[in-house]
């Protein structure tokens, strides 16, 4: 039996490129899986020892796991479009390295920890 000519997409002339996309792109989710899911740990522990804590600590604790939370969500939009345009950038020979997701979300954590060890150590 005779094969078709397959054509070349444009994709498969960068086939490397798109690869280590996808598994940066898979690497942020884990990330955002992994935040939302501290922030699902935080909110649990919020809510199960509700009555033996402190009215200030309850409501830290519930807000960093709700950050935690909506972080994760972000990361996951963020990162969903952030794969798309890297992946036009590619094929288009554009790219251009993201510094503002990184940004952005460095800070967000920092602010987080900050907030949890401000927490602990002075209230």
């Amino acid at each position: 039996m005779i094969e078709k000519e397959r054509k070349q997409t444009v994709d498969s002339k960068y086939i490397q490129q798109h690869l280590a996309n996808e598994r940066t792109y898979l690497a942020w989710i884990r990330t955002a899986i992994a935040m939302a899911g501290i922030g699902f740990v935080f909110l649990n522990f919020h809510f199960s020892l509700q009555l033996r804590v402190l009215q200030l600590e309850g409501k830290v604790v519930a807000a960093v796991g709700m950050i935690f939370f909506l972080l994760g969500v972000a990361a996951i939009i963020f990162s969903t479009v952030d794969y798309l345009n890297k992946r036009k950038q590619i094929n288009s020979q554009t790219f251009q390295s993201p510094v503002t997701m990184v940004f952005i979300m460095s800070l967000s954590l920092i602010l987080v920890i900050l907030i949890l060890i401000v927490s602990y150590f002075f209230v």
